[in-house]
């Protein structure tokens, strides 16, 4: 018995430290309506899961099917063009990764190439399909758009190879600055909710809110903002939504940008639904999301790449398709894409 206890101390320690460890600096700065001095919050009553919640999920977990894809099945995208400077050209590398080249501009989000998203590069969530673009195979980047600090969103591997690759502009909600700049990254400018940034002539980035977290670690959990991004270029203004739960600032976003004419949506990572309702909408939550904002076309994004719920591999999808044939959903210009496939704009 006293074995027993020592063993669980022991682990609570070890669990403790490597928290500890993960844990990163967080943002200091005025207050807000969405910043208290300390932590970021969602608008709303949103509720925020506690420590338990996340043992209770552990214990509970029962995750569906997920089963390896091996890169000879998988069609690589071509190797994209060094720029596109008419029209626009939106690549699908997979779970929350595009490649979005318009007006001479090459704008990656979310990049992760990373064989695991975790602190460590031995243990949590396996890459179950292969990027769509081989990494060496990328044009020239110029812009990265980081929605917050989450292992499967924010890959510091990937960025410090883009960083020492081509130097681009890395945009980053309020605080996550602070990690990138310890990896000694160069250009990097944190956006509040509804700040912009000119990044060329064509091109200006504005930051949304999303209704999510942020962490590392165990101990700096909200110590950093989380965002959606809505880009607009020449060719038509492009959502990008990040990481999210459904609320109504989606209406908000419609109004301040109304003419979006492509978005990028998350379906995945929604099981189950008491616990991850809150930070992850479902399929048919992201179609509502789409009637929100009145894109012309949606795309579905973080699927299929990373078990991070308990949702099976092909549940999304599968639950798209479903929500999607519903009545009240026909004629819903909202998409799949698989990794590699590109959609283009003339």
């Amino acid at each position: 018995m006293i074995w027993i206890s020592f063993l669980l101390l022991l682990a609570a320690a070890t669990i403790a430290s490597m928290g500890w460890m993960a844990s990163k600096p967080g943002y200091k700065g005025p207050t807000s309506d969405h910043f208290n001095g300390t932590t970021f919050q969602n608008s709303g009553n949103v509720p925020d899961k506690t420590f338990f919640d996340v043992m209770k999920w552990y214990v509970q977990r029962d995750q569906g099917e997920w089963t390896e894809i091996p890169e000879q099945e998988v069609t690589f995208a071509k190797k994209p063009a060094d720029n596109v400077t008419k029209g626009m050209v939106i690549t699908y590398v997979n779970h929350s990764t595009f490649l979005i080249q318009t007006s001479g501009v090459n704008i990656l989000t979310d990049p992760v190439w990373s064989d695991r998203v975790s602190p460590v590069s031995f243990l949590g969530p396996k890459r179950y399909r292969p990027a769509g673009i081989k990494f060496e195979d990328l044009p020239k980047i110029d812009v990265v758009l980081i929605s917050h600090n989450h292992y499967d969103h924010l890959d510091l591997e990937t960025i410090k190879k883009l960083d020492e690759k081509f130097r681009p502009q890395f945009i980053t909600p309020l605080g996550v600055s602070q990690l990138l700049k310890r990896s000694l990254v160069r250009y990097i400018s944190d956006l509040d909710w509804w700040e912009s940034k000119v990044v060329d002539s064509d091109i200006t980035v504005h930051s949304v809110e999303a209704q999510h977290f942020s962490a590392r670690g165990l101990f700096d959990r909200n110590k950093t903002l989380w965002s959606g991004y809505v880009i607009d270029t020449p060719s038509g203004n492009i959502y990008f939504a990040g990481d999210t739960g459904y609320g109504e600032f989606f209406k908000k976003i419609r109004k301040e940008h109304p003419s979006i004419k492509i978005a990028l949506i998350p379906i995945g990572a929604y099981q189950p639904r008491w616990f991850m309702k809150p930070m992850h909408v479902n399929p048919e939550e992201a179609i509502q999301i789409h009637k929100d904002v009145r894109a012309q076309i949606s795309f579905g994004m973080h699927f299929g790449t990373f078990p991070l719920a308990d949702d099976g591999m092909k549940e999304p999808e599968n639950d798209f398709m479903q929500a999607i044939r519903k009545p009240e959903n026909l004629g819903v210009n909202f998409k799949l894409l698989k990794e590699g496939d590109s959609f283009r704009i003339k």
